[in-house]
């Protein structure tokens, strides 16, 4: 949201532990919840655009998760995790359709659950993990078409990776809330030209890891800042500095050097999420 006037819809790529831009749209609208079919056309075209892709999947908040977009999925043959709203009915867990709040497992539990039908008529079949994790403020309620484990809420955690990406847009790196821009179409054509700097500032910094110069503008022992801002920082030293200005490499499929900003964040990103309880239960049509 932009001013709680603007929406923008925004559909991005993980990789190597952060959000690329892809595809957007910027709506008048003050809300954050917008209905299928304004978010449609960037779904269509980004399935056209991943057509060579065949193991897509996608991951999605819980304002997502409706009809529509459930039989564009099935219809599109793409993958999915997307996290369900507490009062959500689910068909199948008990005799009578139940919402997802009254199925909270206790702290430091999960449940599985097989082919549970979604809302009131049931129609969607799906699979569902329900876990509560000590220490957090909410339970999770995550949706997929893939056999349910843990894995499933380990995939949907990589969609917040898009909020740094959001940080970076508004104010860490290109500042968009002080365009003072009020017009839709033109935040569109602005997002632009911020995506494309997003892009070259993040392939020049894994450019700079590649080449093994990462720590003449990161000081950490191991990576401690993200690709876009290794980035920003070598192309200020071409600028004032006389350095090289290097070919930019296609996005990384793999994180030679994940980041981490102190050992006590690379501690807490490795420690384990333990159960004390998992059940598995398949549940009849």
């Amino acid at each position: 949201m932009l001013w709680n006037r603007y929406c923008m819809i925004h559909l991005s790529v993980v990789c190597c532990g952060r959000a690329v831009p892809l595809l957007w749209r910027v709506l008048e609208h003050e809300s954050a919840m917008v209905a299928f079919d304004e978010y449609r056309p960037l779904l269509r075209r980004a399935r056209w655009l991943l057509r060579r892709h065949p193991n897509t999947m996608l991951l999605a908040d819980r304002g997502f998760a409706n009809h529509d977009l459930m039989s564009w999925l099935q219809a599109s043959g793409w993958h999915y995790c997307l996290r369900i709203a507490c009062d959500v009915h689910l068909h199948g867990p008990c005799r009578h359709p139940i919402e997802v709040q009254a199925l909270w497992p206790p702290k430091g539990e999960a449940t599985l659950y097989e082919n549970v039908g979604l809302w009131q008529d049931g129609e969607h079949r799906c699979n569902l993990v329900l876990a509560t994790v000590r220490g957090t403020k909410e339970s999770w309620a995550v949706i997929t078409d893939e056999s349910p484990s843990l894995q499933t809420l380990w995939q949907y955690a990589l969609r917040f990776r898009v909020e740094e990406l959001f940080l970076d847009s508004k104010s860490g790196a290109f500042e968009l809330e002080d365009s003072r821009i009020r017009s839709a179409q033109a935040l569109e054509r602005l997002y632009l030209v911020a995506a494309i700097a997003l892009l070259y500032g993040t392939t020049q910094g894994m450019a700079v890891q590649c080449e093994g110069l990462r720590q003449q503008v990161d000081t950490h022992w191991r990576r401690g800042l993200s690709y876009l801002k290794i980035g920003l920082r070598w192309l200020k030293g071409v600028v004032h500095k006389g350095r090289t200005l290097l070919k930019p490499v296609p996005l990384l499929p793999k994180d030679p050097d994940p980041c981490f900003a102190s050992n006590k964040a690379e501690q807490r990103y490795y420690d384990l999420i333990w159960f004390s309880r998992i059940r598995s239960i398949r549940c009849r049509t």
